[in-house]
């Protein structure tokens, strides 16, 4: 089973730039897509980004599309997502998941392995 651990998150003014980091451990994710969701108090899990087993495919939320970069490295069992003009509305928990279908990677309930998230706080 495998164990997914955020990192990277922190207090960051609006315009910043913060990276985040998703290591796997306990077996391999090189042959899954993975995605990155974040979540607020009060409202659902939303996507953010995702990227196919290879880092050849990467898909975006609107409201990041331009801003985020989602990549891997496959040696490392990591999953990265780079996070430039940051907003306060970016403020959130950030969670990785592993994609356990052939669908859409925004489908949040496609998703496994649940780490705890990191918490991004974008000051204005």
């Amino acid at each position: 089973q495998v164990q997914l651990v955020e990192s990277g998150g922190g207090l960051v003014q609006a315009g910043g730039s913060l990276r985040l980091s998703c290591a796997a451990f306990g077996r391999t994710v090189s042959t899954y897509a993975m995605g990155w969701f974040r979540q607020t108090p009060g409202k659902d899990r939303e996507f953010v980004a995702g990227i196919n087993w290879s880092g050849a495919s990467t898909y975006y939320a609107d409201y990041v599309k331009g801003r985020f970069t989602i990549s891997r490295d496959n040696a490392k069992n990591t999953v990265y997502l780079q996070m430039n003009s940051l907003k306060p509305e970016d403020t959130a928990v950030y969670y990785c998941a592993v994609h356990r279908s052939s669908g859409l990677l925004t489908v949040l309930n496609d998703y496994r392995g649940w780490g705890n998230g990191t918490l991004v706080t974008v000051s204005s």
